[in-house]
């Protein structure tokens, strides 16, 4: 990581007071990163027209922040095929388990996978020349990916060992729930955080990178963690695919998600606003993190200062 001057060392001070992504903390939420297909080796999978039983593959570049419809998918994969792909692949996991802890496992039990859920996606090309370098946004179901975009593990294999010393597998333990998915989300396409990625990404946001945030672990008993929620469901759920989502974070359904482009803006730089106190930074530094981004509009960049001083004066909560 490259510091250029005492205000970066000192807002990296404070950003490291809070633990790291990928630091798995116990009794709180945490999260793992995995890729689902790849371009190349897995070609032999894609169609090049849609069908009743064939999902989208959805690549890096058709999302943007808070959204997944940035651009049209090319290619489609039929479900069936797919899920045996992915399948194969998970009860290896599942059978490497068992033999280490000399159990038995009824593999007739459903097993679930990642791509029946909602999940945080973020794009795997990315630059600190770019506009924006941290590209996130949360996933509907019933879709795939390829490697140019990350993706959470969302299904992880928990072991439950029975009476008749059988393997259970959990379907349902998930490390967060969606609540702290939209409010991660929210951080991590912050200004501060996309500033802390710039200072060591070239090419790739790879995993090692994004481990390495300082997030504040927040979580509904926290007073900040639910204005922030709010704002990102707002974004993100703007299509009947979230209806879900939307009704499990208070939200109701689509119909209230926002696609009006100033309300959007607004949103946003409240949301930037926000999460600059959550770091604890001073008005000057979240100027000057401001200023390491020259692609984006002045107007954006005045919107987050208004945002960030309103929030200190209880206008924004």
């Amino acid at each position: 990581m490259e510091f250029k001057n005492e205000l970066d060392v000192q807002i990296a001070e404070k950003m490291l007071q809070f633990p790291l992504l990928g630091e798995q903390i116990k009794g709180q939420w945490n999260i793992e990163l995995c890729r689902e297909f790849h371009m190349t080796d897995d070609s032999h999978l894609y169609k090049t027209s849609p069908g009743n039983t064939r999902l989208p593959l959805f690549e890096g570049k058709m999302i943007h922040q808070f959204t997944h419809q940035w651009g049209e998918p090319k290619y489609w994969l039929d479900e069936k095929e797919a899920r045996k792909e992915l399948l194969a692949s998970r009860q290896k996991e599942i059978v490497r388990l068992a033999r280490k802890a000399n159990l038995a496992w009824n593999n007739d039990e459903k097993v679930e996978l990642d791509y029946q859920s909602y999940r945080l996606a973020f794009r795997d090309v990315a630059a600190s020349t770019n506009e924006r370098t941290m590209i996130m946004t949360v996933l509907p179901p019933n879709l795939f990916c390829p490697h140019t975009m990350s993706l959470e593990q969302v299904y992880l294999t928990q072991l439950e060992t029975s009476e008749s010393s059988e393997i259970k597998i959990n379907p349902n333990w998930q490390k967060m729930n969606n609540s702290a998915r939209l409010y991660l989300c929210a951080v991590m396409n912050s200004f501060v955080v996309d500033a802390w990625l710039r200072r060591s990404v070239t090419n790739h946001l790879s995993f090692f990178f994004v481990n390495g945030v300082p997030v504040p672990r927040l979580t509904e008993e926290d007073k900040d963690f639910a204005p922030i929620v709010e704002r990102a469901a707002k974004l993100i759920c703007t299509t009947p695919e979230f209806d879900n989502l939307a009704r499990e974070v208070g939200l109701g359904s689509h119909r209230n998600g926002v696609t009006d482009e100033a309300e959007r803006a607004r949103l946003r730089a409240e949301l930037d606003g926000m999460i600059a106190h959550l770091y604890g930074l001073t008005e000057e530094e979240f100027a000057y993190i401001l200023t390491t981004f020259p692609l984006v509009s002045e107007t954006v960049k005045v919107a987050a200062q208004n945002a960030f001083r309103d929030v200190e004066r209880g206008l924004i909560k």
